[in-house]
């Protein structure tokens, strides 16, 4: 007999455990395994407003817009109205966006270390908790929602989903090849590790921006 089933043995004397007893409480735990539990969640037509205010508690500024088109005017205003740089990176994806019409220096690519503005869009955006899921790939660099001081992320309303689980179960559905990588963002960087005091910008941007097409 191992030291494993010596323990466990005696743990199960202990318990008054029989055979018939044992088994009773695996079909017990395997049962409540199998039973898929989620907490509350919002309404579908509750999702763009619990998403902006978990965003907002995640201290994320949000905006919004009617059409795609709007992005480039919507990023340069708020960039503007916080004295920011209007010089940008901007994923791929959004190249053909008209960036320049809207007074802004925009390079399409992946951000360096010398990039201060990173602009994305998002697979999807979870209502439950205000979070962004970014699948990386040469359309969404990862690099440009982590290096930059900024980063401003297009979200349309929707790819707005309950949870986390949703997520997924979308990313199993769409995806025909999974990517190098999924980053969730909460908002921007931040840690209290010391004397838990929060810092912003610790790992990543000191700003995350969402706005919202649709």
């Amino acid at each position: 007999m191992s030291v494993r089933d010596d323990i466990l043995g005696r743990l199960r004397r202990q318990l008054g455990r029989t055979d018939s007893t044992t088994l009773a409480a695996r079909e017990r735990v395997e049962a409540t395994l199998a039973l898929r539990q989620t907490g509350p969640r919002a309404a579908a037509d509750a999702l763009l407003d619990r998403f902006i205010e978990r965003a907002r508690a995640m201290i994320s500024s949000v905006d919004r817009c009617a059409t795609e088109a709007e992005v480039p005017a919507h990023c340069a205003d708020w960039l503007r109205g916080q004295g920011l740089p209007t010089t940008l990176v901007v994923a791929p994806a959004l190249a053909a966006l008209d960036w320049a019409g809207a007074g802004l220096d925009a390079r399409i690519g992946a951000a360096t270390g010398d990039d201060l503005v990173g602009v994305t869009g998002c697979f999807r955006a979870i209502a439950e908790t205000g979070t962004l899921m970014l699948c990386s790939g040469p359309q969404s660099p990862a690099v440009n929602s982590l290096l930059p001081e900024t980063h401003i992320a297009v979200v349309p309303r929707q790819h707005i989903v309950a949870d986390m689980e949703a997520a997924w179960a979308e990313a199993r559905r769409e995806l025909s090849a999974w990517p190098r990588a999924v980053n969730f963002v909460s908002g921007p960087s931040r840690t209290a590790d010391i004397e838990q005091t929060i810092v912003l910008g610790a790992h990543g941007p000191y700003r995350v921006h969402l706005l919202i097409v649709g």
